[in-house]
């Protein structure tokens, strides 16, 4: 039996009144005609939005309240030991663009996460190949590689700072009973080797966790597409190279986008272990925001280089997903 034929507004037909052409409205029976008002939809679910309202809350004064009034101290000189605090318009944006201290920690944080994100990646492909393999403890040796992410990174950066200590370290004592260097070295002293040694216990706090995401991912690889590429002849480097990493992309772009974001927020270890120094060759964007809020007491210019950290995020993120949309589409 054919079902009746239901008209909608949108396929009435039109008629002229007055010299123009509209459509006739239909009944109450049209879908448009039974179409909720807003607040009627609200008032219907409201259990849902009466759970979803502490969540709301919370949100609210804790990210969008502090985002705004964030936005309203850059453009005040806004001191926490003075009473006045003074609208100075665009001044606090001004004064970062010419602020020399300022591009020496961009310079000093792109330096750290240009070194630090590809050597986390490299070493946690590495780990992963061969905690991958089926070896005898394996289980153990995951656990061990874990240990520096679960670790407090106050106490890794303090037994870092140990280590590196030019008078009982044991990276000299090793070092000179060796006799690779003949005086102990100034760890993080050295203008030169300080941004270097803060690198590499970077990498070794964070190469867990890149073992981890890559470990998950080879995991997932076909065993079918390693069997068909060894019939065709394909030795152990080349199935890694034509079957491994280009499967391990997502994974890839996922550890690229999480370690930048990550080490251009880098502070606790400079915090801990050099304090910026020397000569500021290890301040970083972070820890020079929280020298002009906890030192120089301004929380105005502090907001506007939180900013400027933001803008960078965004530009390097955004970046990094286009890059890998284009590659996929290739």
């Amino acid at each position: 039996m054919a079902q009746p034929l239901v008209r909608t507004e949108t396929d009435a037909a039109p008629v002229k009144t007055g010299g123009r052409w509209s459509r006739p409205r239909l009944g109450r029976g049209t879908p448009h005609a039974n179409r909720r008002s807003l607040p009627a939809r609200v008032w219907k679910e409201r259990s849902a939005y009466v759970f979803l309202l502490p969540g709301m809350l919370i949100f609210s004064v804790f990210t969008l309240a502090a985002v705004a009034f964030a936005v309203y101290l850059t453009f005040h000189r806004w001191s926490i030991i003075e009473p006045d605090k003074p609208f100075v318009g665009l001044d606090n944006y001004r004064d970062m663009m010419h602020d020399e201290r300022f591009t020496e920690s961009v310079l000093n944080t792109v330096y750290f996460s240009g070194a630090s994100v590809p050597l986390s990646m490299a070493t946690g492909l590495l780990l992963a190949l061969l905690v991958n393999l089926p070896l005898r403890l394996r289980g153990l040796f995951r656990t061990a590689f874990y240990l520096p992410v679960v670790t407090p990174f106050v106490v890794s950066a303090i037994l870092w700072k140990w280590l590196y200590n030019g008078d009982y370290g044991l990276f000299n004592y090793y070092l000179l009973h060796a006799h690779i260097i003949d005086t102990p070295l100034l760890w993080l002293s050295d203008k030169n080797l300080a941004m270097p040694a803060v690198i590499l216990m970077s990498v070794w706090a964070g190469t867990g966790f890149s073992m981890v995401v890559y470990l998950a991912g080879l995991q997932a690889i076909p065993q079918e597409l390693y069997e068909a590429a060894r019939i065709d002849g394909a030795g152990a480097w080349h199935r890694l190279r034509y079957v491994t990493i280009p499967m391990l992309r997502p994974s890839t772009l996922f550890l690229l986008v999480m370690g930048i974001i990550s080490s251009l927020q880098v502070f606790t270890q400079i915090f801990v272990m050099t304090n910026g120094g020397p000569v500021n060759r290890t301040t970083t964007m972070v820890y020079y925001m929280y020298l002009w809020a906890f030192k120089y007491f301004d929380m105005g210019y502090a907001s506007t280089l939180a900013f400027a950290l933001f803008l960078m995020l965004l530009v390097f993120t955004a970046l990094q997903l286009r890059l890998a949309r284009q590659a996929s589409g290739a």
